[in-house]
């Protein structure tokens, strides 16, 4: 059960990066903290990519070795960059204005959407207790809307709100094809995490071309935050990526445990933030997780 504990890791770091993140989105514009976390994941595995042409012996770990592929992965890995970067720039303009304690269950739900798009894409039949899990997440998800409310969040009206479940979806959406690219397309996870990070930031540069060079409603500031929320992500993927290319690895195991991040996040948005209605919120959180257990 070695992908379970690389999951278990990963699920750790998942949690430190989405408080991270909030750190730096607070008071902050969203383009240049989100393009700085994707560069400096581009800027690490660079040597790692330059080094394993030159090299490739000397590395010190296997996880980063990252051997040449052909035009048609690389067009595969750029079409991933394309849909986590999408996910990515939705969930940083939800994160800006949501409450952590808010904005991580709504991303915790996504094993219920990718289990979703496993059984109509492809054709997976859930068992009974999967469809109890997502019949609780369903009702969990539904009584958050309700907590909610009483912090001025109406689900069904705020902009936020929206952007994190397209975030979710186009997440879960990814998840999938991770699956494809590392065990039926037979990448290694030092290709797919080099090679989407390095992709990434350069789908970002015309978005932040286009936003420095309009008038900018809110400036940027730097903090130490921003470089954090890309090591944090680097360190959660790689794991992840691991964990996926074990043979005999479930994914429908692996997302649902993965998700289990919300608990790290959720605790710290409470610690440093002092956001409200902890205890409500806390039994909506363990339920989504009750019912991501069920998934599994």
């Amino acid at each position: 059960m070695t992908w379970l504990l690389l999951t278990i890791a990963s699920a750790f770091l998942l949690g430190l990066y989405d408080y991270f993140k909030k750190v730096a989105l607070d008071g902050n514009a969203v383009l240049p903290v989100l393009f700085g976390s994707v560069a400096t994941g581009a800027l690490v595995w660079i040597p790692f990519v330059i080094w394993s042409a030159i090299s490739p012996s000397t590395l010190p770990m296997e996880m980063f070795h990252v051997t040449s592929i052909s035009w048609e992965a690389h067009a595969m890995l750029f079409a991933k960059s394309a849909l986590v970067g999408a996910s990515w720039l939705c969930g940083y303009y939800g994160l800006e204005s949501l409450p952590l304690s808010v904005a991580s269950p709504i991303r915790a739900t996504s094993p219920l959407w990718t289990i979703l798009m496993a059984i109509v894409i492809l054709h997976e039949t859930p068992t009974a207790k999967q469809v109890l899990g997502m019949a609780v997440i369903f009702l969990s998800f539904f009584a958050f809307t309700q907590v909610s409310r009483r912090e001025g969040i109406h689900f069904v009206k705020d902009k936020a709100v929206f952007y994190m479940i397209a975030a979710t979806l186009l997440g879960s959406a990814s998840a999938l094809y991770d699956k494809f690219l590392l065990q039926s397309a037979h990448l290694t996870p030092g290709q797919v995490q080099a090679w989407f990070s390095i992709y990434t930031a350069v789908l970002m540069v015309p978005p932040m071309a286009l936003w420095l060079s309009r008038k900018r409603s809110v400036a940027f500031q730097w903090r130490w935050s921003v470089p954090l929320i890309g090591l944090t992500l680097l360190g959660a993927d790689i794991l992840y990526f691991s964990a996926i290319a074990v043979p005999g690895a479930m994914i429908s195991l692996i997302s649902p445990v993965r998700r289990t991040s919300v608990a790290v996040s959720f605790l710290l948005g409470i610690l440093a933030f002092k956001e409200k209605q902890i205890l409500p919120k806390a039994l909506c959180v363990a339920a989504i997780i009750a019912g991501v257990i069920l998934l599994s």
